[in-house]
């Protein structure tokens, strides 16, 4: 029998805000662990809403909804907040506390998990390194551009080594140069941790450069398809990234950051 890889399951899902009328309907769909797919879709489709109910910050009006094979309906507060705990979450405006230095900022889901000071420095020094703001760590929010500020949050994602990363426009607000640079440490943290990526953009020089299978959000539905292939109503095989292999120091933060969480 072979080993059942899926991660996030929909199962004939429906979602609404104030009972009004779907914003999703009926959607099903499998994807794998260590996929990476695009999230694309006219703006108001519903794209940050699958992202909502995928991350249990919304919950739907029908279907089910499994995370790492656990039916998510009913679940308790502590049952979230352990599903949470293995995901993370990238916002189009950073979402950085303006009154907390760029250290804690990334070191803020860590403490909440009660990892101790020492690991937690360790840890903050590699990841904010790994994402070029190593001499940033003291640094303010606002002291830093907003593709600085965008790699931060990403290295707060980074941090909790998530089985699942969310993204929500993550580069919508960054030009060409940051958008590419903010592109490639998701696909080295794809291809080095194993992280399942659903990455919700419009910016369609990364759909065409970067070769990922796509989710269009659109009439209330989602469809799968591989770009240019021919689109396939959820079909969720991944496609194995084409593209430049992941440079070195990303395989070193990753046993690293295994290292000193074993410490």
């Amino acid at each position: 029998m072979t080993e059942d890889k899926t991660v996030i399951s929909f199962a004939n899902v429906s979602a609404n805000y104030d009972d009004k009328h779907d914003v999703l309907s009926d959607v099903s769909f499998n994807i794998s662990a260590g996929s990476f797919y695009f999230l694309t879709g006219a703006s108001g489709a519903g794209k940050t809403t699958l992202l909502r109910l995928i991350y249990q910050l919304h919950k739907p009006v029908d279907g089910t909804i499994k995370l790492f094979g656990q039916d998510c309906h009913d679940l308790s507060r502590n049952d979230i907040s352990a599903l949470r705990h293995k995901m993370a979450i990238v916002f189009q405006e950073y979402s950085l506390i303006s009154h907390m230095t760029i250290f804690d900022n990334v070191a803020l889901p860590l403490r909440v998990r009660g990892v101790g000071a020492d690991k937690i420095k360790k840890l903050v020094t590699k990841t904010l390194e790994w994402v070029g703001l190593g001499k940033f760590a003291n640094f303010y929010p606002m002291e830093l551009s907003g593709g600085q500020q965008q790699r931060v949050s990403v290295a707060r994602a980074i941090i909790i080594q998530p089985s699942i990363l969310l993204a929500d426009e993550p580069t919508g607000n960054l030009d060409d140069e940051n958008a590419s640079r903010l592109m490639e440490l998701f696909i080295q943290m794809n291809k080095m941790f194993g992280t399942t990526i659903i990455l919700a953009t419009h910016n369609k020089k990364l759909l065409e450069t970067h070769k990922f299978p796509v989710i269009t959000v659109e009439n209330h539905h989602v469809t799968f398809a591989n770009l240019n292939d021919k689109k396939t109503e959820n079909s969720h095989s991944p496609r194995q990234w084409k593209g430049p292999q992941p440079q070195n120091y990303f395989t070193d933060l990753s046993k690293q950051l295994e290292d000193i969480g074993k410490a």
